[in-house]
Parts: C-alpha cells; structure tokens; sequence
C-alpha cells in the first residue's frame, strides 16, 4: 500500500520551498521562520518522508501520448500497417509494433485501456528489490546489523555473486529501501540506527557544510614560495626542518636537531 504524504497545511509552492531550503541545508527552525510555520510541523513534513522527495508521476515524451495511442487505434481500424502508422507519427516501427502487441493485438487494441496500461506500468516507485528477493534482504539486513556500510554490502554482494545479478543490488537502491517510506515492505527501517550516521532521515550531500577541522586557516600554495628557497642557504629554507632525531638516523638528517 501506497505510503500517504501529509501536507501539515503547507501548499504545493511552500512544499517546493521546504524541500529547495532542505537541499541548501537549512535548519528546521530557519525554514519555519521563513515560511512562517511552527518548526515542528516542518520537521514532521521532512521526517515523514524520510528526507527522499517524492516527486510527481510524469510522463517521458519518449513515450507515445494519448493521441497517439488515438491515431493508432483509428489506424488499425482503416487497415494500416505499424511501418504506415509509426511513419506518420513519426515513431520506430518497431515500437508501434510493441505497442499493438502488448495491449492485446490489432484486433483487440483500445486506445483509452492501453492508455490507463501505461501510466499504470510507470508509476513508482516499482516493487523494491529487497521485497522480491527474501535472500537477498536478509543478507542485507544482516551485513547493516553488523554495521556495514550500503557501499560496503554492494561491494561484498558483487565480489560473492559475480554472475547472479539477482543477489546484486547497488548501495543506492539500499540506502532508498531504508529511507523512502513508500518502500516499507523492503527492510527492516530500524537498521538506520546501525548506519554511521544513525539519522532517521537521509540528508542532501549539498547539506554536509565544512567544519573546519582539517583546515589549515591563510594556507600558501608551495608554488608561491620565494625563490630564495631554491638556494637553499638560509637556515629554515630545508625540507625536514621541522625534523627530530633521538636514537635512530632520520633519512639524512643525522646528528642534529630541527627548530
């Protein structure tokens, strides 16, 4: 069953705007002064859904439309050929072809049910991996108990079944079984907790501002270094300056002691 999403009285544009804010980072209590909403009610929209938008159901203009599935329809009833109908529509023949074949053959062919088949085979998200394949989930579930990483498991799952794509499933496909409520069915979503982070929720890479640690503040590139350095006759202008020696030789630098 189709996990339901709860607006919490946010309209279609303040939705838009919650999740463009959530992918710069920005606090839950940031986006409630912003858009004049108590934070908790943003931070229930966000958790709700795990922190993995689910964006609208769209149709690709790779696939044919309802008017052509129309022009088809009529097509067929006046004795054209796929090769007639896909020349006039401007389409492959071989996918006029598909297209009569799979919705019950050019004397069964209805444009409306064809149609409605489509949009049906192209909603998502489709029936998650994990849920088909019990094996392959309770690996999964086991290496994640053990505080594996999702890339760790992909890794491991294509060393140990090179040529069973079954039991193969790539990190991110695990990473959306754990965090995308519409795929509950898929794994136990408790097993965020044994992840690195333990969030409950997925966070946009974007998101992950720098701390500072491991920054060295007014860094010079070594290339804008003087070129008396080169000369190398000035004390402090050596490599291993900085270099100690007690009770074993330091490659060179034997019998004294760097400031």
């Amino acid at each position: 069953m189709e996990e339901q999403v709860r607006d919490y009285g946010f309209s279609a544009a303040q939705q838009d705007e919650i999740w463009g804010r959530w992918r710069e980072g920005q606090s839950f209590s940031l986006m409630g002064r912003a858009l004049g909403a108590p934070m908790h009610h943003v931070r229930r929209f966000l958790y709700q859904s795990g922190g993995v938008r689910q964006a609208p159901q769209q149709r690709s203009r790779r696939h044919l439309t309802g008017s052509e599935r129309e022009e088809i329809s009529r097509g067929i009833a006046a004795g054209e050929s796929a090769r007639q109908l896909a020349r006039r529509l401007g389409r492959s023949p071989s996918t006029v072809s598909r297209e009569i074949a799979r919705n019950g053959g050019r004397g069964r062919y209805r444009a409306a049910s064809a149609d409605a088949a489509a949009y049906e085979r192209g909603r998502r998200p489709k029936s998650a991996k994990l849920a088909q394949r019990p094996v392959l989930r309770a690996l999964v579930e086991a290496k994640l108990a053990l505080c594996w990483s999702p890339e760790q498991i992909a890794g491991w799952l294509r060393r140990q079944f090179p040529t069973d794509a079954s039991m193969q499933i790539s990190h991110e496909a695990i990473y959306l079984s754990l965090y995308d409520p519409r795929r509950r069915q898929a794994i136990d979503r408790s097993l965020t907790q044994r992840l690195r982070s333990a969030r409950p929720m997925r966070r946009p890479k974007i998101a992950r501002r720098p701390t500072g640690r491991g920054i060295i503040r007014g860094m010079v590139s070594i290339t804008a270094r003087p070129a008396e350095v080169e000369d190398r006759k000035i004390p402090g202008h050596w490599e291993g300056d900085r270099a100690t020696r007690s009770c074993t030789k330091v490659s060179g630098l034997t019998g004294w002691r760097g400031g």
